[in-house]
C-alpha cells in the first residue's frame, strides 16, 4: 500500500500520442510579464465641473495655442452682472476708458445730458449756462461745448464747475448751442440727474414720458431715502466710483448718470412702451364698439323694435368721434299715421 501511494502513475501511451499531435497552450504561470496583454482602457466619463473648466475657443483657432489660454476668472461677487450690465464695464465708461466702434458712436435712442453753470447777476447768485455735454447710451460724447456768456460773470465757481475765464475765448453763442441740443433731444429719451435744473438754464422743455431722471427714479424705487439724492452719492452707492471729488466735469457726470440708468434700466422701464410712452389701459367694450362704428362701410346701429333712433353729429363730426357738441337724438314717426282731427274744427 505504501509503495502504490508514493509511486507516481505514468501517463498512458495514448495520452503521450495525443500530446505530441495537439500541443497544449502554455499556462498563465509560464507567461512572462512582458507577454501580458495591456488592460482595456476605461471610457472616460465627463463630469459637469470638468466640462466647465475646459477652455473654449473660437472656430478656426489653433488647438495647441488655445490650450495655452488661461480660463477667464469668474467675476467677483461685487462685480456681478445687474440687469444685463457689467459693473466693471460701466466703471470704465465713467472713467472714459472704453473704445467705441462706429456703431456705438451713433446718437441712438437714449441720451444723457449734464450742464455746468457760472454765477451772474448781483453777487453771482443767478446761474448761467457755461458748458453742455451730451453722451449716448454707450458713453460716447456727442456734444461738449462751452457757452459764451451774455452777461458779466461774477463767479465762475471753478471749484465746482471747472469753468475758467480762458474757456470763454472761443465759446459758442447760446442760441446756437440751444438749437443743437434741441435737435439732438428731439424724439429721444433724455437721461439726467435733476434734469429740471439743466433744462431751465437751456430754456428748453422735454416730454415727461420721454424723460428719465435718476434722482426721481432712485427715490421712487427705494434706492435712496431722500428725494434729492446727490449724483456723487448715488454713483458711489451703486457702482463704487467716486466722482466730483474736486472740479466737476459735465462729461463725467453725464456718463455716470447713464451708467446708473443702464444698471437699473430693465426695472425702471417696466410699464413703458418702446417709444418711451407709458402703456395705456386695455380698451373697454364701449370704446371698441365706437371704433367699429367709425370705420367706413359700417352699417348704422339699429335701435329697439319699438323706437327707431337716428343720430346726427352737428359740426361735421364723424361717427364715433366727438365734435365738441352734444349728440342730437330724434325719434322717427311711427308707421301708423293718425288723422289730424284739429284741422277740421270750425
Amino acid at each position: 500500500m505504501s509503495r502504490q501511494t508514493t509511486t507516481a502513475q505514468k501517463p498512458s501511451s495514448n495520452w503521450l500520442a495525443l500530446k505530441k499531435r495537439f500541443p497544449l497552450a502554455p499556462s498563465t504561470s509560464d507567461l512572462s510579464k512582458s507577454d501580458t496583454p495591456p488592460p482595456k482602457k476605461k471610457r472616460k466619463t465627463w463630469h459637469e465641473s470638468e466640462r466647465a473648466s475646459e477652455v473654449s475657443f473660437v472656430r478656426g483657432t489653433d488647438a495647441a495655442s488655445a490650450r495655452s489660454i488661461t480660463p477667464t476668472p469668474s467675476i467677483a461677487a461685487d462685480d456681478e452682472d445687474h440687469g444685463g450690465e457689467s459693473k466693471s464695464v460701466l466703471r470704465k465708461m465713467i472713467a472714459g476708458e472704453l473704445k467705441y466702434s462706429p456703431t456705438h458712436q451713433q446718437p441712438g435712442k437714449y441720451l444723457a445730458l449734464d450742464c455746468e453753470m457760472v454765477g451772474v447777476g448781483p453777487e453771482g447768485l443767478e446761474s448761467s449756462l457755461a458748458r453742455v455735454s451730451i453722451v449716448n447710451f454707450y458713453g460716447h460724447v456727442l456734444l461738449d461745448v462751452f457757452v459764451r456768456q451774455r452777461e458779466r460773470v461774477v463767479d465762475y465757481r471753478t471749484q465746482f464747475s471747472g469753468i475758467r475765464p480762458s474757456d470763454m475765448i472761443d465759446a459758442t453763442p447760446f442760441p446756437e448751442v440751444q438749437k443743437i441740443v434741441s435737435d439732438l433731444l428731439k424724439d429721444r429719451i433724455l437721461v439726467g440727474h435733476a434734469l429740471h435744473n439743466d433744462l431751465k438754464v437751456l430754456f428748453l422743455s422735454h416730454p415727461r414720458q420721454q424723460t428719465r431722471d435718476t434722482q426721481v427714479y432712485a427715490h421712487k424705487h427705494a434706492l435712496v431715502k431722500t428725494k434729492r439724492a446727490a449724483l456723487r452719492n448715488l454713483v458711489q452707492q451703486e457702482l463704487g466710483v467716486a466722482i466730483q471729488a474736486g472740479e466737476h466735469s459735465s462729461v463725467t457726470d453725464a456718463r455716470a448718470t447713464m451708467a446708473v440708468y443702464r444698471l437699473h434700466r430693465k426695472e425702471w422701464e417696466k410699464g413703458q412702451r418702446p417709444d418711451g410712452h407709458p402703456h395705456t389701459k386695455t380698451k373697454t367694450k364701449a370704446t371698441k364698439r365706437k371704433r367699429a362704428a367709425s370705420e367706413p362701410g359700417e352699417a348704422p346701429s339699429t335701435s329697439t323694435s319699438q323706437v327707431s333712433v337716428t343720430r346726427e353729429f352737428p359740426g361735421g363730426g364723424r361717427k364715433g368721434v366727438s365734435s365738441g357738441l352734444s349728440t342730437v337724438v330724434k325719434r322717427k314717426e311711427t308707421a301708423v299715421k293718425t288723422e289730424k282731427w284739429w284741422t277740421k274744427l270750425g
